[in-house]
């Protein structure tokens, strides 16, 4: 079946960020992903999205996104979303504070033959840091 690309992102979204559905991960990431923007320590590959989606849902258990607008040119989805969560594990380097966070993102997806091919994206984690108490408010501004 042919899904929209804006329906294989929400999958992701949905099914994967928000419920940790590895096996929907599997199927929707191609093989040969390449993240253009991969985190800091992170392979740009579909193992280091794996590692770190997995690292996101053991540092914030109940790790969700909220989206806010998503758009489409041709392959390529844009969401804007606030991922929320309880800061119960390792992250960033700061262990479990048992804080809620919330934190922006914009990503661009591209779909390719109802995968996930590429990806680019932007996060707020300085504020994540901040809101961790593990950088002074003063930085956020």
């Amino acid at each position: 079946m042919n899904a929209s690309p804006i329906d294989i992102v929400r999958r992701n979204i949905e099914a994967v960020q928000n419920n940790g559905d590895f096996a929907v991960f599997d199927e929707i990431f191609a093989d040969d992903f390449v993240d253009h923007t991969p985190q800091r320590g992170v392979s740009a590959d579909k193992h280091g999205v794996k590692f770190l989606y997995t690292g996101l849902r053991k540092a914030f258990p109940d790790f969700r996104a909220d989206i806010h607008w998503q758009t489409v040119d041709r392959d390529k989805v844009t969401t804007y979303k606030t991922y929320r969560g309880t800061h119960d594990g390792a992250f960033l380097g700061v262990a479990g504070t048992g804080r809620a966070i919330a934190f922006d993102t914009i990503d661009v997806f591209r779909v390719q033959h109802n995968q996930l091919t590429d990806h680019w994206g932007i996060a707020d984690l300085l504020g994540v840091l901040v809101q961790l108490g593990a950088l002074p408010a003063e930085l956020a501004l």
